[in-house]
């Protein structure tokens, strides 16, 4: 979301911005990072994963406010934000509302992350998100 907002930021044309906000969730995902997964998606009562939809919802909050503090904070700054997010999201109505399209997605966001099951430690997938992190910031203050 992050990332997107700040890519978006820097170009001029419109919707040139929104395609480049929403590719640039798919750029993210060829680097290892921390993923947060729910945990047996509808196999487990809602409370038991509660906790997880929490850190989403506060990892969505924080970027909300890291965008806030560092941008001119014009709306359409939080739009090129949404869009960034909208492959995961489709990932998500997935598991909800299956369908083929929503599946082929799904099979190909999932290939993207390619380097997610080898065996990279935390510290370079938390290094990886800290860096897009800070080089959002960068580009948002500009």
């Amino acid at each position: 979301m992050l990332f997107g907002a700040a890519i978006g930021s820097l170009i001029k044309n419109v919707y040139l911005a929104i395609i480049l906000a929403f590719l640039s969730h798919y750029f993210l995902d060829l680097f290892p990072h921390v993923e947060y997964l729910i945990k047996n998606k509808g196999e487990k009562p809602l409370h038991d994963v509660l906790p997880d939809i929490f850190k989403v919802f506060l990892d969505f909050c924080i970027g909300l406010l890291i965008i806030s503090l560092f941008s001119l904070n014009q709306p359409i700054i939080y739009i090129y934000a949404f869009f960034a997010v909208i492959p995961d999201t489709l990932t998500v109505l997935n598991y909800f509302l299956p369908s083929k399209i929503l599946n082929i997605h799904d099979k190909l966001h999932t290939k993207i992350h390619f380097l997610k099951n080898k065996k990279i430690s935390n510290f370079w997938r938390i290094l990886s998100q800290i860096m897009a992190v800070i080089i959002s910031i960068i580009l948002l203050k500009n």
